[in-house]
């Protein structure tokens, strides 16, 4: 069967849900026995998102093989629990560098470079590049920004361009729009859709399905208008509608007939969805009554999708204890060593998460020491781990002036630093380490119980790890290594033996967290949480 291609364009606003309704689609797909891969296509001109500020981007998402990518792909990766890879994520820096690369190699024979073709088939390779190397039955293909937007324009030309080339029954238009509900009038508009389905028209693009973003039920009547205006069967209109549960979507989607209507327009044939595990995991959202209270200590706690993964993990984590999970955003600029205790006393956890740069560290170090002291189950992540080192380094070891060479190059005791001798055998990331590296647990540790297994693989995005030379007498003063990169020698884990729940990553836990298979270490830290409330 020829790889089917399904383009999710948007329109009228952005953050409309493009990537939640795409997730639900690929879910229901997957879940008939479909192999389905997810691409986003980013109209910004940088290569990645890895040098955005969170402010501009929120997270910055990392594959397994290494790519810093939008967090888009997390909930790809989330909702149909598979591993994605770069061909995931694409940017018009990747299209325009690539373009130009060949330009100057004389790749173009002379050509007068443009965006069409040159630049459309770049974009179109991408297409085909991730359909062979995944072998997937369907990609679905997410575009960014909304029609109309200069910088997307060469996207929606490449995706016109590949119907008139794979053909109407190997490719699917689902156009994703705003019905804005006037609460006033008590009327829902469909007048934003039908202009938002005529400036995609004006690019040569019919949507063969509209998804329609409302905050209320929308009418038989309603659809019926829409359906007329924007050349679309009434059976391929589809609300999305405000859900109590986001992961309520893909049954909602279901009961609607999607999955059934873009299988008939494939020709493909396909069982019955299998939806049982998720079914049961919504349930357990429902069910969970009692909380759990975490902290998260950060430096862009205003900024909730900087933490997306993390929250997402805790989520996960704690409704699979059938509780609610409660978090506190500790803004660390604001933690000071007169208030830290007033400030965290009334959790039940506290998370420092990973993160660059010095301005918010000492309010970290404090909500480390903060649960050190006080036997409040703690969880590091990569950032996490440097400080908790650090703060171990300076307060228990008695190393005045100890320090993470990020902050002072100078430091007399370099306990975390940036060992280029370590990095000899490590070929991906340059000055990074990125993507998938392997972890071995010491037995009888807590991580080695937390994982079951003495062999682990996690991802990581970070350059600064903590220094051998001081490992022996930071594991003499208390502080074991529970985990090690085999191939190097590099510090992994760190925990604190004796303390009720108290350890810290290098890597990103959160990163491979599923709604039906949660990370060890977030479970076993939300499990620690909840015993230490006793209820």
């Amino acid at each position: 069967m020829a790889t089917k291609f399904v383009f999710v364009t948007g329109g009228v606003v952005s953050s409309l849900g493009k990537g939640i309704f795409a997730s639900s689609l690929g879910l229901l797909l997957k879940s008939r026995g479909l192999k389905v891969f997810m691409q986003k296509f980013d109209p910004y001109l940088n290569v990645d998102p890895g040098t955005m500020s969170p402010y501009q981007h929120g997270e910055v998402y990392v594959t397994g093989d290494g790519a810093e990518t939008d967090l888009d792909i997390g909930h790809y990766e989330r909702w149909l629990d598979v591993n994605l890879s770069r061909d995931s994520s694409v940017s018009s820096g990747q299209i325009y560098s690539a373009v130009i690369e060949k330009e100057r190699r004389g790749d173009y024979l002379g050509a007068c470079v443009q965006v069409i073709p040159h630049v459309t088939n770049e974009i179109k390779s991408r297409l085909k590049e991730a359909s062979l190397h995944s072998g997937a039955d369907v990609v679905i293909a997410e575009i960014g920004g909304t029609v109309g937007d200069i910088e997307s324009l060469p996207f929606l030309e490449a995706i016109r361009q590949t119907r008139l080339e794979l053909g109407y029954e190997n490719t699917l238009f689902v156009h994703n729009t705003l019905v804005p509900y006037l609460r006033v009038a008590d009327e829902s508009k469909t007048k934003p859709t039908q202009h938002s389905v005529k400036e995609l028209l004006g690019l040569g693009i019919q949507p063969d399905a509209i998804v329609l973003r409302s905050e209320v039920g929308l009418s038989a009547a309603a659809k019926e208008k829409i359906s007329l205006f924007c050349n679309v069967p009434v059976n391929g209109v589809f609300e999305a509608d405000d859900c109590k549960v986001v992961y309520e979507l893909p049954m909602k989607l279901h009961e609607q007939g999607l999955d059934d209507y873009v299988l008939d327009h494939f020709g493909i044939k396909a069982p019955k969805p299998s939806l049982k595990g998720w079914e049961g995991w919504v349930n357990s959202i429902y069910e969970s009554k009692k909380g759990v209270k975490i902290a998260l200590v950060g430096k862009y706690v205003e900024l909730h999708d900087a933490y997306l993964s993390v929250v997402s993990a805790l989520k996960h984590a704690s409704y699979s204890y059938r509780r609610n999970v409660e978090i506190g955003w500790v803004k660390s600029m604001d933690v000071t060593e007169s208030n830290v205790a007033d400030i965290l006393k009334g959790y039940d956890g506290v998370l420092v998460p990973g993160g660059f740069g010095e301005r918010g560290s000492e309010g970290k170090k404090l909500a480390i020491r903060y649960a050190r002291e006080s036997g409040t189950p703690f969880l590091g992540i990569c950032f996490g781990l440097q400080l908790a080192v650090v703060e171990f380094a300076q307060d228990v070891m008695g190393l005045k002036g100890a320090n993470t060479t990020e902050f002072d190059p100078n430091t007399p005791f370099p306990v975390v630093d940036f060992l280029h001798d370590q990095y000899a055998d490590i070929a991906k990331g340059g000055t990074m380490r990125l993507g998938y590296y392997d972890c071995e647990l010491k037995p009888g540790s807590l991580a080695y119980r937390l994982y079951g297994r003495k062999l682990i693989k996690e991802r990581h995005r970070h350059r600064y790890e903590l220094n051998n030379a001081y490992r022996e007498d930071m594991e003499k003063a208390g502080l074991k290594v529970s985990g090690v990169n085999p191939q190097s020698g590099l510090c992994e884990i760190v925990e604190l033996p004796g303390h009720p729940f108290f350890i810290a990553s290098q890597f990103h836990p959160e990163f491979t967290s599923r709604p039906l298979r949660v990370n060890p270490l977030f479970k076993g830290f939300v499990g620690a949480a909840i015993a230490k409330r006793g209820d």
